[in-house]
């Protein structure tokens, strides 16, 4: 891939190439956002950019043809180091950063950062899942972020500032990518298939959230059918527990074996919920201040799904936005490794408390 053919984001990359025309690039950074919005792919792009002998890094724009290039695209680049929590882990394992018991020090991340780049540039380092980082894990890599070695980047790949330990978020320079507007995520879709029809591209991205991730999900007919039935349970005036809790088990376990799959899936549900209970919030807050409010523009079934939660509500405003932070907190859980049926379970109690129902 090239940077031609990457959407979006079009303020951080002129950011970094400023950065490199001034010779004022930082050496740690953290690059955070919702998931599917293209943080790794940049990530990707940016070393790919660094890493091409056949093009000055304060251009920005690799050559795409030459071996340094195809070594990037091909995740061999020997200057390159890519680690991330493995699939059945909760958090990443401290042995990917400082090597396992018999090698401390001698491999992992902070090791193989710290040997001469092996083309002559420099080392460069992407740490997906930097949300599941635990205490151990940051300490293992406060000493490299600190004091990196020369002519070294590291990229800490994540979710949110806020779900990043203090001691990593003071020791990075945070990059910020939102979610692609609605026309790039239509572009996305159609040009990866995902959608065979404009008509079909824009409903999905109206529903997607400018996530690439979510929008593959959704394109799935049988998830399609799951959401207008969540939301549904979800906007009745009393919740069935037991159904919601078993739909949307049987949901992710459609997934099969793979766990980073039913994981996702497990994601994306209470990300739909989580969105009817920002339509409710919204439509409270437009009735206290007297103000004109259509919630879900362009996706008829949630905005028919928070008129009827509007209706059967007894909560108020506080009880949306709870019901909608549990739903946030629910999605953190799911990085976890937290236990489905438990999950799930708590979740549906929780928001039944909150929305007084």
């Amino acid at each position: 891939m090239q940077w031609s053919d990457f959407v979006g984001h079009q303020q951080q990359y002129e950011w970094f190439r400023t950065a490199l025309a001034g010779n004022r690039l930082a050496t740690s950074f953290l690059f955070v956002g919702p998931e599917g919005v293209g943080k790794r792919t940049f990530a990707r792009l940016l070393a790919k950019s660094l890493l091409c002998n056949a093009t000055e890094p304060q251009q920005l724009s690799p050559c795409g043809v030459c071996e340094d290039c195809a070594q990037v695209d091909a995740s061999t680049h020997p200057d390159l180091i890519q680690i991330s929590k493995p699939a059945e882990k909760a958090y990443l394992p401290i042995e990917l950063l400082i090597g396992e018991r018999e090698k401390r020090m001698r491999e992992g991340l902070c090791h193989d950062i710290s040997m001469r780049p092996y083309g002559g540039r420099r080392k460069i380092a992407i740490l997906d899942d930097a949300d599941t980082l635990n205490v151990e894990g940051a300490n293992c890599l406060l000493k490299t972020l600190e004091e990196p070695p020369l002519d070294s980047i590291i990229i800490l790949v994540g979710a949110g500032l806020q779900r990043q330990l203090p001691t990593i978020r003071s020791r990075c320079q945070a990059i910020v990518f939102r979610p692609l507007d609605q026309p790039q995520l239509e572009s996305l879709i159609l040009r990866q298939g995902i959608a065979e029809s404009e008509d079909v591209a824009r409903e999905i991205a109206q529903q997607a959230e400018g996530s690439l991730t979510e929008a593959r999900l959704l394109a799935d007919e049988e998830l399609k059918e799951f959401r207008g039935s969540l939301l549904n349970l979800l906007s009745q005036a009393r919740l069935a527990l037991a159904e919601i809790s078993k739909h949307c088990g049987a949901m992710a376990d459609a997934a099969g074996k793979d766990a980073r799959l039913k994981r996702d899936r497990l994601k994306l549900i209470f990300r739909m919920a989580a969105s009817l209970y920002r339509g409710v919030a919204y439509s409270f807050s437009a009735l206290e201040s007297q103000a004109a409010h259509t919630p879900s523009v362009g996706d008829p079934l949630l905005s028919r799904a928070v008129q009827e939660a509007m209706h059967n509500w007894k909560g108020g405003a506080a009880a949306a936005i709870a019901c909608w932070q549990r739903c946030l907190t629910a999605i953190e859980q799911v990085d976890r490794n937290a236990n489905q049926a438990s999950l799930l379970e708590a979740w549906i109690t929780d928001v039944a408390a909150h929305s007084q129902r």
